[in-house]
């Protein structure tokens, strides 16, 4: 048995990685090509080289969104490859049932699994985190659309609403505005920070606009505006607190979300959609088992010419579907604020009983 599984395992890791490769190559192509318009521009000239690395450090990503289609498409061939050419056959003389089979073929998905887990949750966070900061050291910042990032903080009696505008490549923020508001919600004041950086304790703020607004029911009191060189405000929110809220949840590791929605709990914020992230970082490197095991029954198709490539264009079509449903699920369970669980699990529930079916009905009664 031991000299099957290595044929197999052998055969499939090659055909798994042969895969990889080309679709990495062909994302590498379509990333360069979007990348080329920016070359040349920006306050520190942006250059071909640094374009060609920022690709490069987004292909972690791109392989941890298509481990499992990879893994589907490599399975399938090799299975199908082995039934036409009679190969299986022997194997099946040879004393592998449909059994030892599956179980083979699991203990291959748990090695996918593993590693697509690695990338997406260690390779891909760190990668992107390079690739952002080396764009934004052209642009100048790391910024999410016109609006910044908003985070909000409960100390003691009062509450903050945080804006930052802008992350710099060296962790310095720009353009920040904090709301605060005591316990009824009445606004106590706001301030305006051109620039800030990160301190123990707190945030550090410059050139400081600021403004006081009188407790409810004082009337006699009066709006007090102030502008400071400096100022310090004691918070909690660290700078991967920011840069969380300024980067994708995708793009972001199991540990960093489940900090992330802590805090955002913590302060009475929604957390759906990082919940739903988080959940689907958990259950999307299992679909690479549901992949092999529905590929599996492929090995017991009996046909002698051709095929090979229709079942793998099927194969493509089914690796497409799986990707879209997943991201289908995740904006309809945001808006229908579905269960973050169910939600990032649905679409792998739904593909192994798809793939239990094709193995009961092709391998076990046939």
């Amino acid at each position: 048995m031991k000299t099957l599984r290595r044929l197999i395992y052998r055969e499939v890791i090659a055909a798994v990685a042969f895969v990889a490769v080309g679709f990495l190559a062909l994302f590498f192509f379509f990333d360069f090509v979007d990348e080329l318009p920016n070359v040349g521009k920006g306050p520190v000239q942006y250059r071909l080289t640094q374009a060609l690395l920022y690709v490069t450090l987004m292909l972690p990503n791109h392989l941890y969104e298509l481990m499992p289609i990879a893994v589907l498409i490599g399975t399938i061939y090799v299975m199908a490859r082995l039934a036409q050419s009679s190969e299986y056959t022997i194997l099946r003389t040879s004393g592998l049932g449909p059994w030892r089979a599956l179980r083979a073929l699991l203990l291959l998905g748990v090695a996918f699994t593993v590693v697509t887990f690695a990338t997406g949750d260690y390779l891909a966070p760190a990668a992107d985190r390079t690739a952002r900061l080396l764009k934004a050291r052209s642009e100048g910042q790391i910024t999410v659309g016109q609006t910044g990032a908003w985070l909000k903080e409960r100390q003691r009696f009062h509450s903050y609403s945080v804006n930052v505008g802008a992350l710099s490549p060296e962790g310095n923020m720009s353009n920040v505005r904090i709301f605060e508001a005591d316990s009824r919600g009445f606004l106590v004041s706001t301030t305006q920070a051109r620039t800030a950086v990160f301190q123990e304790g707190g945030w550090l703020l410059s050139s400081v606009d600021r403004t006081e607004f009188p407790p409810s029911g004082a009337e006699s009191a009066r709006v007090e505006r102030l502008k400071l060189p400096q100022m310090v405000w004691p918070t909690e929110i660290s700078q991967e607190m920011v840069s969380v809220a300024l980067l994708r949840p995708d793009r972001m590791s199991t540990l960093a979300l489940f900090e992330y929605i802590r805090h955002l709990e913590a302060n009475n914020q929604t957390s759906q959609r990082y919940a739903i992230e988080f959940w689907r970082k958990l259950f999307y490197p299992l679909s690479c088992m549901v992949m092999v095991v529905l590929a599996l029954p492929f090995a017991y198709l009996h046909f002698r010419q051709g095929g090979i490539t229709t079942y793998v264009f099927g194969g493509v079509l089914v690796g497409i579907s799986f990707f879209l449903l997943n991201n289908v699920f995740g904006y309809i369970g945001n808006l229908r604020n579905w269960w973050p669980w169910l939600t990032a699990a649905a679409p792998g529930l739904i593909y192994s009983l798809m793939s239990l079916g094709a193995f009961g009905w092709l391998v076990l009664r046939r």
